[in-house]
């Protein structure tokens, strides 16, 4: 089936501008309501716990999804993160110049490891998650080109992790790319539409139980997802 016309819409609990494109592009109904997050206190934390980036970017994904979803109940919402690794280094987005230059001078010639999650959530309850990884090659680049990389660029890619925006000309960082387009630009696009696809299928058809698909492998999740919601409560 195709995911045209969704009644009500589903909610996007993010303000990336990127993730919004993605799912315009695609045709699919949805309001953006970002949550907002103490997302450094969340990272630290995982850190201390020592949590993979992988994990790290599952859980702010999470949150940002169920802080949405207990504001909107019998809604779809959906939360999405990402994390990138080097060389066992955690980058975010550096959020000016400086740091920007300084990610980028770290991250020349290496090779770095992005993880993309996407998570959904109905009445608070996680329904379904899936994180991608992708692999990226950045070129050993000489200061000079990083200088004229970040002027040209201009202040968009201090809002981008690693100070990379895929999109557009940070393309011509790297040699290699192995991974999904979809995610590394910031969402699981086709594994989150072939979810709807069966959540909404299964609504028509009448196969759901009290209108949720819920994955058994991590209904019993959710609990310890619940905790951590808890345990990071939302800022503003």
């Amino acid at each position: 089936m195709l995911l045209l016309h969704l009644d009500p819409p589903l909610i996007l609990a993010s303000s990336s501008p990127a993730r919004a494109q993605l799912l315009r592009q695609a045709g699919i109904a949805f309001e953006a309501r970002p949550a907002i997050l103490d997302e450094e206190a969340v990272k630290q934390a995982g850190r201390h716990e020592g949590l993979n980036a992988s994990v790290v970017a599952e859980n702010l994904a999470w949150l940002k999804a169920v802080t949405i979803s207990r504001r909107h109940p019998g809604r779809l919402v959906i939360g999405g993160d990402q994390m990138m690794e080097s060389a066992g280094i955690w980058y975010d987005k550096p959020g000016n110049l400086a740091r920007a230059r300084q990610q980028l001078l770290a991250l020349a010639g290496r090779e770095q490891t992005l993880y993309s999650a996407v998570m959904v959530v109905k009445d608070g309850v996680r329904l379904w998650h899936q994180v991608v990884e992708s692999r990226l090659s950045m070129l050993p680049l000489a200061p000079a080109e990083i200088e004229a990389y970040l002027q040209q660029a201009g202040e968009e890619v201090w809002h981008s992790v690693g100070a990379v925006h895929y999109e557009g000309l940070g393309l011509q960082l790297f040699d290699q790319v192995r991974g999904d387009y979809f995610a590394i630009l910031g969402l699981p696009l086709l594994p989150l539409m072939g979810y709807l696809r069966q959540y909404y299928g299964g609504l028509v058809d009448g196969g759901l139980v009290d209108g949720g698909l819920v994955d058994d492998n991590l209904a019993h999740d959710n609990l310890a997802y619940d905790n951590l919601a808890a345990a990071k409560p939302e800022r503003g």
